[in-house]
């Protein structure tokens, strides 16, 4: 039920001004179907709602370790043939995985069967620390609540950082979370910190984006010496510091390219890269494309 809860509210209805999608929930047989807290789901669709899809995501059930019947399979290989992304958290994962659909490819799942998947799926790239890898047109994400942290990065892959963003703000949830942190940290996520003189300090970062903003500056503020500052924070956070800005940078990036019709030089400076050429480097490195080709896709200005 949770897995139901996570893209039903990421790809549900939201509030006025955010994206709406032609969400369904669809099963085998359709009809009632029984969930790990007993109260019933009603299915309405069958496997045919799949080929009008343009993503399907798998969701992780109890029965995960027995393989899916062969209508699952073919409905699943079948889609992606047509053109849907494919994706899947937590142990819906072997769904995709018994497909054949993850075979050759890097894959992800809840930390605490990935040895299992690996050891029945040995043509997998299992990595089971990732909450979540991007495999182009196949996803897979980690257990649990990583379910949020896919859903918005496919939602802010294909529509853009502003409308992920506002869909984090409307669920209260961190916008992004970098695939490559790791799944089993101390404390979630670094915008909710539970450390008080950390949260003070990435408040700080956070409006002053613009500067340097060394780790010394950091431990300085934090009244902590440069080595406990960064262990402190690796500790709370799952990233270390210079991860942390990066990934800040760039998503700050990504929304005054989306959202204004400032040149790239200033977008630049606002967010704290030196010049046009180092945010050009560094988007190009962890986007996969410049940043004017992301500005051509994703802008909402005219």
């Amino acid at each position: 039920m949770l897995a139901v809860g996570i893209v039903s509210e990421v790809f549900g209805p939201h509030g006025q001004g955010l994206p709406g999608f032609d969400f369904a929930l669809c099963a085998e047989r359709p009809g009632p179907v029984p969930t790990d807290i007993g109260v019933p789901l009603a299915i309405e669709h069958g496997l045919d709602r799949l080929a009008s899809a343009d993503l399907v995501i798998a969701l992780p059930g109890a029965g995960f370790r027995t393989p899916p019947g062969p209508a699952v399979r073919e409905a699943l290989v079948s889609a992606h043939r047509g053109g849907s992304v494919l994706a899947a958290h937590c142990v819906g994962t072997f769904a995709l995985a018994e497909a054949g659909l993850l075979d050759g490819l890097r894959a992800t799942t809840h930390w605490r069967f990935a040895e299992l998947l690996a050891h029945r799926h040995p043509e997998v790239a299992v990595e089971p620390d990732a909450l979540y890898i991007d495999e182009g047109r196949i996803v897979t994400g980690a257990g649990a609540a990583a379910g949020f942290d896919l859903c918005l990065h496919l939602l802010r892959r294909e529509h853009g950082a502003a409308m992920a963003n506002a869909v984090a703000r409307d669920m209260v949830l961190p916008s992004h979370r970098d695939g490559g942190q790791a799944q089993y940290l101390a404390a979630p996520v670094p915008e909710d910190c539970r450390d008080e003189r950390l949260a003070d300090v990435l408040a700080w970062a956070r409006e002053h984006l613009h500067e340097p903003l060394p780790v010394t500056e950091l431990a300085r503020r934090a009244v902590m010496s440069r080595r406990s500052f960064a262990r402190r924070f690796t500790a709370a956070t799952g990233t270390t510091p210079h991860a942390w800005l990066r990934n800040l940078r760039l998503s700050s990036a990504e929304e005054l390219l989306e959202s204004t019709d400032l040149p790239v030089e200033e977008i630049a400076r606002r967010v704290g890269y030196g010049s046009a050429a180092v945010l050009r480097e560094q988007f190009v490195r962890r986007r996969g494309v410049p940043p004017r080709s992301y500005r051509r896709s994703f802008t909402s200005t005219p």
